[in-house]
């Protein structure tokens, strides 16, 4: 099983997602930003490292909303999610072609990857 996280970014209501981009796994499916956890590193740490990679922002990782086990046929993650606040503005992605900041409401209008669906109700419940 792959361990991965999730960075749950709000802001204005609002909560960060990105398109996965052309020849990655999922190609076109919208998630929460985020990444694999590396070997010895503490999901925390692997937040604070995907996000600066990715985005080019600091990350202050925040309080642990709950997590998922999804199986693609070809892995099985565990999906852990944070609530993340970030400093600066996130403009663009090294790993995504497209990002949207979207309500909770409006999320159905995106094909999110099949893994961040339960996510959904783990923010709601945190909102």
């Amino acid at each position: 099983m792959i361990e991965v996280v999730a960075a749950i970014v709000e802001r204005d209501g609002k909560y960060l997602i990105a398109r996965r981009a052309p020849g990655k796994h999922l190609a076109g499916y919208w998630e929460f930003p985020g990444g694999k956890i590396e070997e010895g590193e503490k999901p925390e740490d692997s937040l604070q490292r995907e996000m600066w990679e990715e985005f080019g922002v600091h990350a202050d990782v925040g309080d642990y909303l709950g997590d998922n086990v999804h199986d693609y046929g070809s892995k099985t993650i565990r999906l852990l999610a944070y609530e993340v606040a970030v400093s600066g503005e996130i403009l663009q992605s090294t790993d995504h072609d497209c990002i949207e900041w979207v309500a909770l409401e409006d999320m159905g209008n995106y094909q999110l990857a099949e893994a961040d669906i339960p996510l959904l109700e783990q923010i709601a419940a945190h909102a």
